[in-house]
């Protein structure tokens, strides 16, 4: 916002220059309109033509002020400008306008609520599984990072309502909160429980004591990064395969993921046994568990296994399988 406000005054003050020496000849002189826009613009370029036509002193000590301070106030907006393409804040600010209008379609997406090392991850696993997103952070180094990527993103305070009703937070899917503090991230699970009552809200959380707060504000999931990075090192040394196999799928460039799929009441596949469903003949894709409603998970069906309205499949295959799978269903 401060490039697009400096770059709209240095137009506003250039072409105020402009008008202002308009109106000085018209009103010194008594020349048109033509005539004095001709004169500033000759008199501001240094082109040398001469002038217009003959100056009265009072004329003349105008056309000395006009070109000391028209000089200063163009030399300045060209070294700007200038410095404005060369560190590409030009670009960015052409983009900027792009991204508000792509903002404005979004539906059904994810916020990213800071881009640090933590947010750079569900930035990559959000684009890995080729799902719409938007990042929100103050912080304009951690943002530049994903320019190249033509990420949306805006700069701004992820616990204001503006910035948050900027990101479409009333037409959003989930959000993630992930700002270094508790206190910050909590501030953010407030808002946006507010704005949006049924949005899902998954947060990060340091402290212990914190996990009860979140939920109290509104947070459907909280992640302990202690925690799991605990659990992790266990796994790390107790079962290193295991862990080392979750490792590759996450960083396969053919993007094998575990994914849920829902059973809605119009599926096709609704009453049917797995075998029949044909779900596994038609991708490849592989239903690990089952959850229905009001019952545990249900590991490793069978294929006899009836598939019933509302249950939530858990199934393992890539990107393009899941999403085969998915419009099968």
């Amino acid at each position: 916002m401060d490039i697009k406000k400096q770059f709209f005054t240095l137009i506003l003050v250039i072409i105020g220059v402009f008008l202002l020496g308009t109106l000085g000849y018209e009103l010194i002189e008594g020349w048109s309109f033509l005539d004095s826009a001709y004169m500033t613009t000759i008199t501001l370029a240094t082109v040398g033509y001469g002038e217009t036509h003959p100056l009265s002193d009072a004329g003349r000590m105008f056309t000395i002020i006009l070109i000391v301070g028209g000089l200063s106030v163009f030399s300045y907006g060209l070294l700007t400008i200038t410095t404005m393409i060369a560190e590409g804040d030009l670009q960015r600010l052409l983009r900027r306008g792009r991204m508000d209008k792509e903002i404005v379609k979004l539906k059904g997406h994810y916020i990213v609520c800071g881009a640090g090392e933590l947010g750079e991850h569900i930035i990559g696993e959000l684009l890995q599984t080729k799902r719409s997103f938007i990042i929100i952070d103050k912080e304009i180094e951690n943002i530049k990072r994903f320019e190249n990527k033509e990420l949306l993103y805006i700069i701004g305070d992820a616990a204001d309502d503006k910035t948050l009703l900027e990101a479409g937070i009333n037409k959003a899917k989930g959000i993630f909160c992930c700002l270094p503090l508790d206190k910050d991230n909590l501030f953010v699970v407030l808002t946006a429980r507010e704005l949006n009552k049924g949005i899902r809200i998954v947060t990060k959380c340091v402290e212990d004591l914190s996990e009860q707060k979140f939920k109290r504000a509104g947070a459907d999931k909280t992640v302990s990064t202690n925690r799991i990075g605990g659990l992790r090192m266990a796994s790390e040394m107790v079962r290193p395969t295991t862990a080392s196999f979750l490792d590759v799928m996450l960083r396969d460039k053919k993007g094998v993921r575990f994914e849920e799929l829902s059973v809605k009441d119009n599926s096709k596949i609704a009453g049917k046994t797995i075998d029949e469903s044909g779900i596994h003949e038609e991708n490849g894709a592989s239903v690990i568990a089952i959850k229905s409603q009001g019952v545990d998970f249900l590991y490793n069906p069978r294929g006899a296994t009836v598939i019933k309205n509302n249950d939530v499949l858990v199934v393992l295959g890539t990107v393009e399988q899941i999403r085969i799978m998915a419009e099968l269903m």
